[in-house]
């Protein structure tokens, strides 16, 4: 979670309220789910009246948007760690599974069913976008040019929406279109207990997806 930023006392107090604010919005999430998460019950936790609780978040929705704003960026800050730290495509993979593991609430909110009723903000897509550029850059580290490109490649070449125009060549978009999308499947199946009773090692089938889209 973010820290209280510096300034006034009433600024400083501020920031500690909405602290623990979203602290106690993690808990009913991680109980019930976000699709549960209420702003009075919030309160009687905390021990002030609803009225006053507002005046921190203006409703369920701004809350749930922090929520998100704040999962995203803890991991935007593990991958330009970890890119910076010299990782490629795998040590990216592999620091994706630890931050889900590490707290699979958090992900199933930026990443599960989304939540009934709830639209995200535009500016969230500029922090998703700084994760994609991040899985980019090391899609194109070190990538000989193929020609010709597949129809896929051509296709992801014309349409670069998703990729906030990243230079990136076609097969570098493709690369990372799988690692999202596989590795995502993958977790995604793996937190919510599919592979429960299955008797095999979900850590095992990861790392061959892994391998599968990075190559080693």
């Amino acid at each position: 979670m973010g820290k209280p930023d510096a300034g006034t006392p009433r600024e400083r107090y501020r920031a500690q309220v909405r602290e623990e604010i979203k602290k106690y919005a993690w808990e009913q999430i991680a109980t019930a789910g976000a699709s549960a998460l209420s702003l009075n019950a919030i309160a009687k936790q905390i021990g002030m009246s609803g009225p006053a609780l507002y005046r921190y978040f203006a409703n369920r929705d701004e809350l749930i948007t922090e929520l998100i704003k704040d999962a995203y960026r803890s991991l935007v800050d593990i991958f330009q760690d970890r890119a910076e730290a010299g990782a490629g495509l795998d040590g990216l993979a592999h620091a994706l599974r630890e931050w889900a593991l590490a707290d699979p609430q958090r992900y199933f909110l930026v990443y599960g069913t989304p939540v009934p009723g709830y639209h995200a903000p535009a500016d969230t897509t500029r922090i998703t976008a700084e994760i994609m550029a991040v899985i980019l850059d090391a899609c194109t580290a070190g990538q000989p040019p193929v020609a010709p490109p597949s129809p896929l490649e051509t296709h992801l070449d014309d349409h670069r929406v998703w990729a906030r125009q990243h230079p990136a060549p076609p097969s570098a978009l493709r690369r990372a279109l799988a690692f999202w999308t596989r590795l995502h499947g993958a977790l995604s199946l793996e937190l919510a207990g599919h592979f429960d009773g299955m008797g095999f090692d979900p850590a095992r089938l990861y790392a061959d997806e892994v391998e599968g889209v990075t190559g080693h």
